[in-house]
């Protein structure tokens, strides 16, 4: 099944207009192409900054510490644990 394709206009100053082409008649693809690749590929590096990090060895070791700590017993995590997730349900 395609997907159903959407305008998306946006102005640009002259000199990124003439770098991008540049580099779209280097490469052999539409504007359009090159374009909406770098973006995806842009929004993919901003995505993966909210789910993967990086740390210096202490900093994992500590990381690693409050993973490994015993939960507090409380109620609130009591609740959580025994929810079922959405697609459990």
């Amino acid at each position: 099944m395609a997907l159903a394709s959407k305008v998306i206009n946006f102005r640009a100053p002259a000199d990124k207009q003439a770098l991008i082409d540049r580099a779209v008649e280097v490469t052999g693809v539409s504007r359009t192409e090159f374009i909406l690749d770098a973006a995806c590929e842009k929004a993919r590096e901003v995505l993966a900054d909210q789910t993967q990090f990086s740390l210096d060895p202490q900093q994992l070791r500590r990381f690693n510490a409050l993973l490994d700590a015993p939960l507090e017993n409380n109620a609130a995590i009591r609740k959580l644990l025994s929810t079922p997730a959405p697609w459990e349900r």
